[in-house]
């Protein structure tokens, strides 16, 4: 007879993270005054926050208008390993704001029963992304699908042919091979994900892991959606249990 698995209660939580680095090593000097809001922390000084003639948003019933008139130095300016600075109103101007969601932030993989092939389950991730840079999504596990005492673990999958990695997903179909990973189908998904049965481990981060990329786009776009879906396989030996994880989603957006 074969033995059940009982797996539930796989948390995700999704963050939202916004870096914004300025470093200015040379105050700007202008001849003739602005109208225009000081800027400044411990970090920083911007002496203008825009110079131009006349520049905002405008509307009616009819139109939306985004300008600006005579503004100057509307760029973007770097020094590599200083600052990145992109400046002008049109410049990063967006009518898409930045968004991330979930469809589903608890995945409960039901009953596992060796030589099923397992379970998987599916939520949707979607962005919206308007900006100048581009973003990206990550995932890491907080630690390895395990029981509440931590007795017990299931281990990240190798895929068919063992050389799955945190980067590169490779075919996971065969109902002999064990663990836990997961797969990206739909929009601004990481290349390594032919189709639907190609899977990847989890970045583990209670062993140092990395969180791995896995959407990204610099095109302005409205409602991406990637589908994300969780599998878990175990064998004949694999203790039964309560066995549960957190997976932690970074959305991170550049401008």
């Amino acid at each position: 007879m074969n033995a059940r698995y009982v797996l539930k209660t796989l948390l995700i939580f999704c963050t939202f993270v916004f870096f914004i680095y300025v470093w200015l090593t040379k105050e700007a000097v202008f001849i003739k005054s602005v109208d225009a809001l000081n800027m400044d922390s411990a970090q920083y000084k911007i002496k203008a926050a825009t110079i131009n003639i006349a520049g905002g948003s405008k509307s009616s019933a009819n139109y939306k208008l985004n300008d600006t008139l005579g503004q100057l130095a509307a760029n973007q300016f770097s020094a590599s390993g200083f600052y990145i600075v992109k400046a002008g109103f049109q410049y990063v101007s967006s009518l898409i704001p930045f968004s991330f969601s979930i469809s589903n932030t608890s995945l409960n993989l039901g009953s596992l029963v060796s030589g099923t092939n397992g379970s998987s389950v599916p939520t949707t991730l979607t962005v919206s992304f308007g900006a100048a840079g581009q973003y990206q999504v990550t995932v890491i596990e907080e630690g390895q699908l395990q029981t509440l005492n931590g007795v017990s673990a299931i281990p990240d999958t190798v895929c068919d042919n063992g050389n799955c990695t945190v980067s590169s997903a490779q075919p996971w179909v065969q109902s002999s091979t064990y663990g836990f990973g997961y797969t990206m189908t739909g929009q601004d998904i990481s290349a390594d994900f032919t189709d639907g049965t190609y899977y990847r481990p989890f970045p583990n981060r209670a062993t140092s892991g990395s969180p791995a990329v896995i959407m990204s786009n610099s095109n302005v776009g409205r409602n991406r959606q990637a589908t994300f879906r969780t599998k878990a396989n175990v064998g004949p030996t694999q203790p039964a249990g309560t066995y549960q994880t957190v997976l932690n989603f970074v959305a991170t957006p550049s401008y």
